[in-house]
């Protein structure tokens, strides 16, 4: 297969990193939503102003008329009042009226302008804020992961990654489309707009910073170019890729990947299995999900373990991992355990599996 890379390049928003912009996660109330919210407010402080000086109308005098205050005189003085335009027309004339405008119009006049100049504010100054909490990201992201592509491939390995424990906020996504970004930021999970094959785009990810990189792209070149720009830009962090071509797999390899996943052959193996052992392919996603049910884990050997072999352990252990190499639990290399060996065993999924 001939490699070919492609690189598109995004217009980024002024501030940002070249060929990359940070869109940090929003709360779960739209701006539709906060500024509805923001407009009952004002409405709620006019209309009790308003009740307050209909309530208390034999206080207050028209200037202009002889006929009282009425309901919509009460709201015109509460307008005039609580966005201080204060016309001068209708006043409070008595002691207990003017007590009442102490007391409460005046209260409600500084509720009115904070919601007022605060969703003024907000609005004028949102690209600022954004800008402060990408810095104050930057400064704190540390042993996080980064997944470079959104689609199928990449919305499974988050979901894998915050099933086995890892916070959204320790979980970034790396995707040059909006759509599925958007989708990302939806989960609460930061994500960077760019092409992930530009060392700009990583570095704007915090990679030198991250403990394992995840690249989950739709081609295969895509996925070597990737790799290979983050391993060198971080020489010790674990990267895991996905290939859809077993004969791609040694590329990927020679990048330095750490782990190749053959998608389409994985897909092929399984499809094969359920014609004629649905079960076993039912067994194999249980193992491999780890919302429920039972999921294979890795754990380090304990003080009690050394010693023994895998084979008489509770657990159902299916390998030991020595010095990096994985061994099968019946090889004579892992027959006694050893300090330092780790476990790779079946294990029932949840948040209180223990490592």
């Amino acid at each position: 297969m001939v490699l070919r890379s492609r690189v598109t390049r995004d217009v980024m928003p002024e501030g940002a990193a070249p060929g990359a912009s940070v869109q940090m996660p929003e709360g779960t109330v739209g701006p539709v939503v906060a500024l509805l919210r923001r407009l009952v407010l004002a409405l709620g402080a006019l209309t009790a102003a308003a009740l307050i000086v209909y309530l208390q109308r034999d206080g207050y005098t028209d200037n202009n008329s002889d006929d009282g205050i009425g309901l919509i005189d009460a709201f015109y003085y509460a307008t005039v009042s609580l966005s201080t335009t204060g016309y001068g027309d209708i006043v409070p004339v008595t002691e207990s009226a003017r007590l009442w405008t102490i007391l409460a119009i005046t209260p409600l006049r500084l509720l009115f302008l904070i919601v007022l100049v605060g969703t003024t504010v907000e609005l004028l100054t949102e690209r600022s804020r954004q800008a402060f909490r990408i810095r104050r990201w930057r400064s704190r992201v540390r042993n996080h992961v980064v997944v470079v592509g959104y689609g199928t491939k990449g919305q499974a390995a988050v979901t894998t990654l915050r099933g086995d424990g890892h916070d959204v906020d320790h979980i970034v996504v790396v995707d040059t489309d909006r759509g599925r970004l958007d989708a990302a930021s939806a989960l609460g999970l930061v994500t960077v707009r760019g092409d992930a094959t530009q060392s700009s785009v990583l570095r704007t990810a915090g990679l030198p910073h991250a403990t394992a990189l995840v690249v989950a792209t739709n081609r295969d070149d895509t996925a070597v170019m990737v790799t290979l720009t983050a391993r060198e830009m971080a020489p010790k962090i674990m990267i895991t890729a996905a290939v859809r071509e077993a004969e791609n797999v040694h590329l990927l390899r020679q990048s330095g990947a750490d782990s190749v996943v053959v998608s389409a052959e994985t897909a092929g193996r399984l499809l094969g299995m359920a014609t004629t052992t649905p079960a076993v392919v039912s067994v194999v996603e249980d193992l491999i999900s780890p919302e429920a049910g039972m999921s294979i884990g890795e754990r380090q050997v304990t003080e009690a373990e050394i010693g023994g072999s895998p084979r008489h352990l509770r657990d159902i252990v299916l390998g030991v991992v020595r010095d990096g190499v994985v061994h099968a639990m019946d090889a004579p290399e892992v027959d006694a355990l050893e300090r330092g060996d780790r476990l790779l065993c079946v294990r029932r999924a949840g948040p209180d599996d223990d490592d």
